[in-house]
């Protein structure tokens, strides 16, 4: 902890230090020359490396936390009366996890027909036991940091309604003994249905044979990144077509607070975007960027000359735009005319609906002669933005 509080007031002082470069270095015309200006992204890449420093010595202090922690519980029941725990049953119990294993890696398995009762799939296909299955949801959210932004709801069948407020009634002043004014709330509805995501993972026998590779780790690690990336990205810049609704989309997605007036970036247009989001959203409200937007925003000052942009120099707390956390995707859309390239708002009004269910399915003979087999992953998801007032995004002008 010691180590990431010297390298965070590190970053500190070298983020200080590149700023009064800046401003010493700054012509008549407010421009650098060309040395200065490599001498100055030099600096402002060491600022860059010290942060993803930073966020590798957190992980590994979080790793090592989560390892350090008891492998047993003290025993609290009497003897003879069992392990004192609630006996699991279904997809939960211990006989279908172990047989869903043997499933995967042994064809015919002889023992499966029993076990696998409660989640056989007609396509021949098994639903995961409950343990692996929140492994998996443990590995998208590390894939996929959006999840840990939005609200994750749970379907079972068809498409789930959630019913919004489309606008509030409201008070009047009357005058003594007259009529109370009728003025109702009005109601909308937005539906959320399931798209399928899908990806197709080869073992060679050689792994699935050797008792010392861990086949559940290797396919957690591989359905996380492949199926979390297309998360990401259908989340940010979905059509909505076969993929859920993205934020940066033109219909369905967020609402313009602000498009600015030339090409590039100001502080005035980074404090519209601000103010252009109700107050009550701008208390969880964060900022979601590209990395290329977030290195135009550190040249850019206020009224008083200060930086907008802050870096932490405190453990557990995040780099700040406008005294507000930002994130970064390099699905969100590059600098560019008439894109829309930053976000601002409260991403817990964008639904991600995971329909009950992520399933395998093993594939024996297409790939025997390579001497390997294929394991078909799937997942039913959908993703939508149900209060589009909650989160505003700043466009480019568009060039003529």
């Amino acid at each position: 902890m010691n180590q990431i509080l010297a390298l965070r007031e590190k970053r500190a002082k070298a983020w200080e230090a590149a700023k009064a470069f800046l401003e010493s270095k700054r012509g008549t015309d407010g421009l650098l020359s060309a040395e200065d200006t490599a001498t100055y992204d030099r600096m402002e890449a060491d600022v860059v490396n010290l942060g993803k420093e930073i966020e590798r010595l957190e992980r590994q202090a979080a790793i090592d936390a989560e390892l350090n922690k008891p492998t047993s519980h003290p025993i609290t029941n009497q003897p003879g009366k069992g392990n004192g725990g609630e006996e699991k049953t279904g997809r939960a119990s211990a006989a279908y996890k172990t047989a869903f294993w043997n499933a995967m890696r042994k064809k015919n398995y002889l023992d499966i027909q029993n076990a696998l009762q409660v989640g056989t799939d007609s396509e021949g296909g098994y639903l995961v036991p409950d343990e692996y299955e929140r492994t998996l949801v443990e590995a998208l959210e590390e894939e996929n940091f959006f999840r840990s932004l939005a609200t994750v709801i749970q379907t079972s069948s068809g498409d789930r309604k959630i019913p919004i407020v489309a606008s509030k009634g409201e008070a009047k002043w009357i005058d003594e003994e007259a009529a109370y004014p009728e003025s109702d709330d009005s109601f909308g509805q937005v539906s959320i249905s399931a798209y399928k995501v899908a990806t197709m993972i080869k073992v060679s026998d050689e792994l699935l044979n050797d008792n010392v590779f861990n086949l559940e780790a290797y396919i957690s690690k591989e359905f996380g990144r492949r199926i979390g990336t297309k998360e990401e990205e259908a989340f940010f810049t979905g059509d909505g077509k076969g993929k859920p609704t993205g934020i940066f989309n033109a219909t369905g997605g967020a609402s313009d607070g602000v498009t600015t007036a030339g090409a590039s970036i100001t502080f005035d247009d980074v404090m519209d975007l601000f103010y252009s989001l109700r107050s009550p959203y701008r208390k969880k409200a964060v900022w979601m960027l590209n990395d290329s937007t977030v290195k135009a925003l550190r040249k850019l000052k206020d009224g008083n000359g200060n930086y907008i942009w802050q870096p932490s120099v405190q453990a557990g707390v995040p780099d700040m735009i406008l005294n507000r956390p930002y994130f970064t995707s390099s699905f969100v859309p590059e600098i560019a005319a008439g894109q829309k390239i930053m976000a601002f708002g409260d991403f817990s009004y964008y639904w991600i609906a995971d329909r009950q269910g992520r399933s395998f399915k093993r594939l024996n003979e297409l790939f025997a002669t390579t001497g390997q087999v294929g394991f078909l992953a799937s997942q039913r998801v959908d993703g939508k933005l149900i209060l589009p007032e909650a989160v505003k995004t700043m466009k480019l002008k568009e060039t003529r």
